[in-house]
């Protein structure tokens, strides 16, 4: 009876639709685990398509080519080295499942298909795949593996079968994103199901950025026991060796990394840094390219893109006008110098003027008002996305969550852009990470060390400077209490009411719940951009544009 056992963990990053390359991807783990003496590797969810494939799984020609590239894997498996536990679509019966492939000594020698399909949040699994029946345990060089995938283990049926079964270990692949307090939530996942069962579990999530979604990775081990036995570093790829051996309780694992967790403000600095970077790398883009406007919002992303790809790829833009002020232009200066990257000035008179004086015929009689202030920004919007064209970069938008909320944005002007790593981050989280960004970086991170945004930005009162003395409280409440009322209105769905009952004055929970309402068909028109919260805008909150419906408060029933 085998007594000892090596199973490595690949906690890689694919790319959705590159099936050769995450085919390689696959062959290079299998050999660096096989130089460990790993017995076998798995693999994360859909991980030879990529997750989430969403509707690329409908094409014939995809799936032909996932199926073609899991045969080709499974005949390399001749040669005596480690098993290969792989996610992938599959196609059984007419049936399209979200599945594992197992393959071993040249053979696809079992298939398991995800029952639980997620329907909710940012998942829509249901809408292109089925259900599979409830699994057995496969047996793989003598030890009986249950192999639920992702969502199969936030219930208690199939894990309650696979032990019932006769099931030894659980090897979990995921694709889970991340958003803030996940990690929590996983792991008393994990620790319910090992409670139930008795059974030890490995739960492997990739890591990497997919459009809006980045995927942390931080992976992890629990023995039957509940006690931790593993953990993966969070946001890096890694190919983890986990030893394992049979006692009279069961198979035990003894060895394996012990990565700490980072803690959630780095977390999601982290993240927006990874999904940046994923989203200019596998889209091919030579680098990219902001306004840099002296306030705290581009000051953040400009360090996130530097964090994100190395100076070298990061050019940076101060567009000034009248308004304009000389703090502005000395600290979008230095925040530039101090970043290392290109810094460029493109005053935007001539284009203000311009589009003002042909449209002075049209105008003529009305006063000016936001009109031509969002000329500015349009202005501004207009030659950022001329020197992408020009040169390639890819716009990185820079408005917060607050401002996205709210509609404290203009369209077609700052809201220009390919992608907003801090779409998710509201004002007061902005802050937040820009003094933890100033005393910290991720690992791996390309940006230098030290303060990289100064404190007078940090300091400032923000401001859009499109008329003189303005600041963003002329039109907004504080947003500290701002920032509370759209948590609670966004990720939490309360009624005004409830929010009025907790110490916020109605009147200003009235007019922000307008003002989100309002702002929806600009939301749609934005560049996606990372998830962090519990409900971003997109894939998690899909409310409909032409919308009458308005919260009454609580004096309706009087």
């Amino acid at each position: 009876m085998l007594q000892s056992l090596t199973i490595a963990l690949a906690q890689l990053n694919p790319t959705v639709g590159d099936i050769a390359g995450n085919a390689e991807k696959v062959r290079r783990a299998r050999a660096e685990a096989a130089a460990g003496g790993a017995d076998l590797v798995l693999f994360p969810e859909l991980f030879l398509a990529g997750y989430p494939p969403e509707d690329l799984v409908l094409k014939p020609a995809f799936l032909a080519a996932c199926r073609a590239a899991i045969e080709a894997l499974a005949k390399e498996t001749a040669d005596g080295g480690p098993a290969l536990i792989v996610g992938t679509p599959w196609v059984e019966a007419g049936e399209l499942h979200n599945a594992v492939a197992v393959l071993d000594g040249g053979a696809i020698v079992a298939l398991r298909f995800k029952v639980d399909l997620p329907n909710y949040g940012v998942f829509d699994e249901k809408r292109v795949f089925m259900p599979g029946p409830l699994p057995a345990p496969v047996a793989l060089r003598g030890v009986r593996l249950g192999l639920p995938i992702c969502e199969d283990i936030w219930g208690p049926a199939p894990v309650a079968h696979l032990a019932a079964a006769g099931a030894e270990i659980l090897l979990v692949p995921n694709g889970s994103p991340y958003r803030r307090t996940i990690g929590e939530q996983r792991r008393a996942v994990a620790a319910a199901r090992v409670s139930e069962t008795g059974l030890p579990l490995a739960y492997l999530n990739q890591i990497g950025g997919q459009d809006e979604l980045v995927f942390d990775g931080a992976s992890f081990l629990l023995n039957g026991d509940r006690a931790p036995a593993a953990q993966l570093a969070a946001f890096a790829e890694t190919i983890a060796l986990t030893r394992w051996t049979r006692t009279a309780a069961g198979w035990r694992c003894w060895q394996g990394p012990d990565a700490g967790v980072p803690a959630e403000d780095e977390a999601n600095y982290a993240a927006c840094v990874l999904g940046l970077k994923d989203y200019v790398d596998k889209n091919r883009f030579p680098g990219v390219v902001l306004g840099l406007s002296g306030g705290i919002d581009s000051a953040l992303c400009a360090a996130m893109a530097v964090d994100a790809l190395g100076p070298a790829r990061v050019h940076c833009v101060m567009l000034p006008y009248r308004y304009t002020s000389n703090q502005s232009l000395s600290d979008a200066a230095d925040i530039a110098t101090r970043l290392g990257v290109r810094y460029d000035i493109v005053p935007i008179a001539p284009a203000v003027e311009g589009l003002e004086a042909a449209l002075a015929p049209l105008f003529a009689g009305r006063p000016r008002d936001v009109t031509e202030e969002n000329l500015q920004s349009r202005a501004r919007g207009t030659i950022l996305m001329s020197v992408s064209n020009k040169f390639g970069s890819m716009v990185v938008t820079t408005g917060n969550k607050s401002e996205m909320s709210t509609g404290y944005a203009t369209l077609y002007g700052d809201m220009n852009g390919g992608y907003n790593p801090i779409k998710d981050l509201y004002k007061t989280e902005v802050w937040r990470l820009s003094r933890l960004r100033n005393r910290w970086k991720p690992a791996g991170a390309l940006g230098p060390d030290g303060e990289v945004i100064p404190e007078a930005i940090i300091d400032r009162p923000p401001t859009a400077e499109l008329k003189d003395n303005q600041t963003d409280q002329d039109t907004l409440p504080p947003y500290e209490v701002l920032d509370d009322i759209l948590e609670r209105l966004v990720e939490k769905e309360m009624p005004i009411a409830d929010i009025a009952a907790v110490g916020h004055d109605v009147e200003t929970v009235r007019r922000v719940e307008r003002m989100l309402t309002l702002a929806e068909y600009k939301r749609r028109q934005a560049a996606p951009g990372v998830k962090v919260t519990e409900k971003n805008f997109g894939r998690d909150r899909r409310y409909p544009i032409t919308n009458r419906f308005r919260d009454p408060g609580p004096d309706a029933a009087r």
